[in-house]
């Protein structure tokens, strides 16, 4: 029971930390001060804007990026989003 109790702590404490290392969507004006690395784009059919700043966040980490700003979003029956990354 106590390895149980220690796995799930763990994997608690996991998704903790891996939430506090994703990327950050910034504003036009707190990116000026940043390096840009690209853009990046997301799309699907079904999501909510919640899940689709997760999907931007999580491919933004995926490059190494630390920070991300929206330059377009569109949602016509199917959403696309597509963002600049930033260092």
């Amino acid at each position: 029971m106590k390895i149980m109790t220690t796995i799930v702590a763990l994997s608690l404490l996991s998704a903790v930390s891996f939430g506090a290392s994703a990327a950050q969507l910034v504003s036009s004006q707190q990116a000026e001060n940043l390096q840009p690395m690209g853009t990046i784009s997301v799309s699907g059919v079904n999501g909510v804007p919640t899940d689709i700043r997760q999907e931007l966040s999580d491919k933004a980490d995926s490059k190494g990026a630390k920070s991300y700003r929206v330059i377009e979003a569109h949602n016509d029956g199917a959403y696309h989003a597509t963002a600049e990354i930033y260092q």
